[in-house]
């Protein structure tokens, strides 16, 4: 594969338009469109849909891209520490976890604990699917990811034949959080009923090994909700439940700090009795650093400030 069609399909794909990204690059538009054509044709796979308003990824395209987008990332970070010498200096802690507040709660205790010494430290908030394959690529050294105990078999089975070391760091059922404004948030007991007439603030990306994406779609959002909206970042979620009193979202238990930074309420509903864990990853034989039992060791402390 070269790298350099890579890079131009990064960059219409950020464009959304070969002539944009023929000018961003100095490059002939029909060298970038022979160029990508190449690429796909290696691959099997089409990257963008064509049209005469620019171009669209495609599904297998999103994938390639994000993949891509991390390999010239990191391409990046090597040539610029090998350039300068601080691959030699600098201390490196990397961890792809699901979107949890004890998780990011544990991040800021972790950052307060790194001393002075130089440190770079890389967090990625994603689902379980591309945490593995970030682990597996060792793109990052530690991972986090989350499942209902109910597909406990298929995740280790999974794991087991990856080589993956896997320990659990959290069990826990879901609970809601929604706006002080919204009409439940006085309800003492709430029911799945309830929830209908409200809009659901969903993750987009659930993912079971050897399930099919549908069947996991109908096990972990059931069909009573008519309206829902699929939100990837985090933040922006929490944006959402706080500015619209109409919406709702499942979430592991969130620290009251974050509760009222968002003018929200967690409460809990009743008959919500599945079983959720979180479990740490990492390569067999891989030897946790100092800065990875610090963080360790600050993610056991959030646990059990925010989940017990």
């Amino acid at each position: 594969m070269n790298i350099l069609h890579m890079k131009y399909a990064v960059e219409v794909a950020r464009l959304g338009s070969l002539n944009k990204a023929s000018e961003t690059l100095m490059i002939a538009t029909p060298n970038i469109s022979r160029s990508i054509k190449e690429l796909e044709s290696d691959l099997g796979i089409t990257i963008f849909q064509r049209s005469a308003k620019g171009v669209v990824l495609t599904p297998d395209g999103e994938e390639f891209i994000d993949y891509a987008t991390d390999i010239l990332n990191r391409i990046e970070r090597m040539e610029q520490a090998y350039r300068d010498g601080s691959h030699n200096k600098k201390k490196k802690f990397s961890i792809s976890v699901p979107r949890a507040c004890y998780i990011s709660a544990a991040l800021a205790e972790f950052s307060k604990r790194i001393g002075s010494a130089d440190v770079e430290i890389y967090y990625k908030e994603t689902n379980s699917k591309k945490t593995i394959n970030k682990v597996l690529t060792n793109e990052y050294k530690l991972g986090i990811i989350r499942y209902s105990e109910s597909h406990d078999k298929h995740f280790k089975n999974m794991l087991e034949e990856k080589g993956l070391t896997y320990e659990i760091i959290a069990e826990f059922s879901y609970v809601l959080i929604m706006s002080k404004n919204n009409p439940l948030a006085n309800k003492n007991n709430i029911t799945y009923e309830d929830l209908s007439p409200y809009i659901e603030i969903a993750h987009a990306d659930p993912y079971v090994p050897s399930l099919s994406m549908s069947k996991v779609f109908r096990e972990e959002l059931p069909d009573n909700i008519g309206r829902r909206i699929f939100v990837f970042e985090r933040a922006s979620q929490f944006d959402l439940l706080s500015g619209n009193p109409e919406t709702f979202m499942w979430v592991s238990p969130a620290s009251q700090e974050i509760l009222d930074r968002y003018n929200l309420v967690q409460r809990v509903c009743e008959g919500k009795k599945k079983t959720y864990k979180d479990i740490l990853i990492y390569h067999k034989g891989y030897k946790l650093t100092k800065l990875d039992n610090e963080f360790i060791t600050a993610l056991t402390e959030s646990r059990r400030k925010y989940l017990n």
